[in-house]
Formats: C-alpha cells, structure tokens, sequence
C-alpha cells in the first residue's frame, strides 16, 4: 500500500472513531510524511522495527527535541496498531522502540541578593504604609513572604495554615500539613517569626481563633490571590514580575539551603517530598558546590593557579 493511502485511511479512522480535531490530524500527517520520507524506498506498511528506530535517531541528531521525538514515536505506534488491528500487518514494529526521555528541566529560581531585595522591599511596604488597610495587606504579605523563604512550604501549604500553627511545641517552629495530609516538622527563622508577630498583633481579631493564619473570601487567602500580591510586590521592588512566584520561591529555599552546605535528605524532609528523586532536581545545585569545593581546597587545583 502506498504511503499517502495508508496515511489517508489511519487519518479517517482517526477522524471518525476518535474525534480527532482538524489541527491534530493536520500535524499527525506531517509526522507520517516525515517518516514516510526518511525511509526512502521503503513504504510505511513495510517498515521493519530498524527502520522506524533509525528514523527516531535521525531526530535525535538533528537536534530534534526529546518531546518532538516521543509525540512523532507516538504517532507511529498509532499507526501500527490500526494496522495490526485492521488485518494489514501481522505484526507491530514499534512496540520494541524506547521513547526518548526528555532531559528534567532546571528549577527556576532567584539568587540570595534578588530574594534579600524582595523581603527588604515587603518590608519597607509595612513602614511606608498609609492606612490600617494597608498596614495590614503589607504586614500580612511580609509576613507570608518570610514565611515562604524561612520554610519552603507549597503555596497551598502557606495560604492554609491554621491561626495556632506556630504556637505549637516550642514556638520556633510549626506543624505542616503536605500532601497526603502527611505532617512536617518545619523550623522557623527569627526574621518570620519577627515579622509573623507583627502581623499577629496587627489583625488583631480579624484573626479567628480555630480560623486560618492568612484569611480570604470563603475561608483562606486563595493562591491565586497570593501569587498576584507577590508578583506586584516583585514589580515594585524592580525584579522581574514574570520570574517570580510561590513556586520559585520554593525553589529558592531549597537551592540555597544545598548551596550553604545542607544534606539532600534533610532538604527532601524540609520540602515534604516523599522520595528523593523529586528533591534530586537540585543535584545541579550540589555538583557547583562540590566543583568549588575541589578548586579552593585541592592541592593540585591550587597550584594550576
């Protein structure tokens, strides 16, 4: 069977048994005919195992990237099994081809100096403050700041904390309920305590007892609502607004901590990860540290100097 008849009858089933939209059949035929192309004197209908596998490698060396590659492999073994479903061919070629990995992307995150700047303004926002409204948005957004960088919760996990959350235990710390509704032991700096007894005394008995820490329309302070307060806040404080968020300021906790010496393992426990390998983004974080450490103390290292 040719190529573009083979291809036409895959694209109708996918059309009409699947509800393919007219965008996902328009890119499913370029990646057939990109292939179909590839193999040369050999029609898709033909294709061998090695066949489709050298094709997937050509895209790998022409810098394709891994997620071109694994939707084009995708498409293939979509192919195949209309096929093999259909009585075309008795078997599937692609069912032996390893999807490419895609490389796990580096954390977004923001240097000591750009988060020393943003505290510093959240704080200059308290003083400079005009109204009770105001003082009270800026201390509460101080407050939720320090807050995030001190423990490196999840927004979710920041907006929902309950009122009595650091009157716990030793008061140097609080008590986090993370995914799962699995329970942390998280420590607390001076300065989010500091600014966290601010806003306390500030909210006064808008803060209910038994009620949230940051409270909000039907409950708590919403994430959306927190992420749109840090951004505004980054903005005046001349950092770029688009680079900044809850998230990345989770990541900057965690970044910086492995930076200044912390075990891996304490970090996975601090962010509330369940197993290492989500904590392992920050490795790139660790092999800096070892490079540095290696060019300051190693003898040879100091003498190449």
């Amino acid at each position: 069977m040719r190529n573009d008849a083979l291809i036409d009858i895959f694209l109708e089933m996918m059309s009409a048994e699947r509800g393919a939209a007219a965008n996902t059949l328009a890119a499913y035929r370029c990646d057939l005919e990109e292939a179909a192309c590839h193999l040369r004197g050999t029609n898709l209908i033909d294709a061998s195992t090695e066949n489709l596998r050298g094709f997937i490698a050509s895209l790998a060396q022409s810098g394709q990237a891994a997620s071109s590659q694994m939707r084009k492999l995708s498409v293939l073994r979509q192919l195949y099994r209309f096929c093999y479903a259909e009585g075309l061919r008795v078997d599937d070629p692609t069912t032996t081809i390893d999807s490419a990995k895609p490389l796990a992307s580096l954390p977004k995150i923001m240097s000591e100096e750009e988060v020393d700047r943003l505290l510093l303004h959240a704080e200059i926002e308290v003083d400079n403050a005009r109204t009770d409204a105001a003082l009270l948005r800026a201390a509460r957004n101080h407050a939720a700041l320090e807050l995030l960088y001190a423990t490196g919760l999840r927004v979710s996990e920041l907006v929902a904390l309950p009122l009595n959350t650091v009157t716990k235990g030793d008061g140097r710390s609080m008590v986090v309920r993370g995914k799962g509704s699995k329970e942390r032991l998280v420590p607390l700096t001076a300065k989010a305590l500091d600014a966290l007894k601010a806003y306390r005394t500030l909210a006064g008995s808008a803060l209910k007892e038994g009620g949230y820490l940051f409270p909000g329309a039907g409950g708590h302070l919403s994430r959306q609502h927190f992420a749109r307060e840090l951004k505004g806040l980054a903005s005046r404080a001349g950092l770029r607004a688009a680079l900044v968020s809850p998230h990345v300021m989770r990541h900057a906790f965690a970044s910086h901590l492995l930076a200044g010496g912390a075990d891996l393992r304490a970090v996975q426990m601090l962010l509330g990860h369940a197993d290492i390998s989500t904590t392992q983004i920050y490795t790139h974080v660790l092999a800096e540290r070892m490079r540095s450490l290696v060019e300051q103390a190693h003898p040879l290292a100091q003498n190449a100097g």
